[in-house]
């Protein structure tokens, strides 16, 4: 696996696990009673951000951990997941 390759597994899951996430523990302005004339009341007053970007670093720096080891290690391949023989 080549560097450039490994860095874009890894930004790839980690920008899938942010988006996943971004929506858990917002607290809104209806959620608080507190809306803003011209704002919706779903618009968020309190999004925890700082913690979901560590969380989320976490949880992809494990994911691409494991990820990386099984492509380097070879333990499955390309030939492995070939169903219609298509790289005899």
């Amino acid at each position: 696996m080549d560097i450039v390759s490994a860095l874009v597994l890894f930004l790839v899951y980690w920008f899938m696990i942010f988006f996943i996430f971004l929506p858990v523990q917002i607290k809104t302005q209806g959620d608080e009673g507190d809306v803003v004339p011209g704002t919706h009341a779903s618009a968020p007053t309190v999004t925890f951000l700082r913690n979901k970007f560590i969380i989320t670093t976490i949880v992809s720096l494990f994911l691409w951990v494991v990820t990386c080891t099984i492509i380097v290690f070879g333990w499955i391949s390309i030939e492995t997941i070939d169903i219609f023989d298509r790289f005899d």
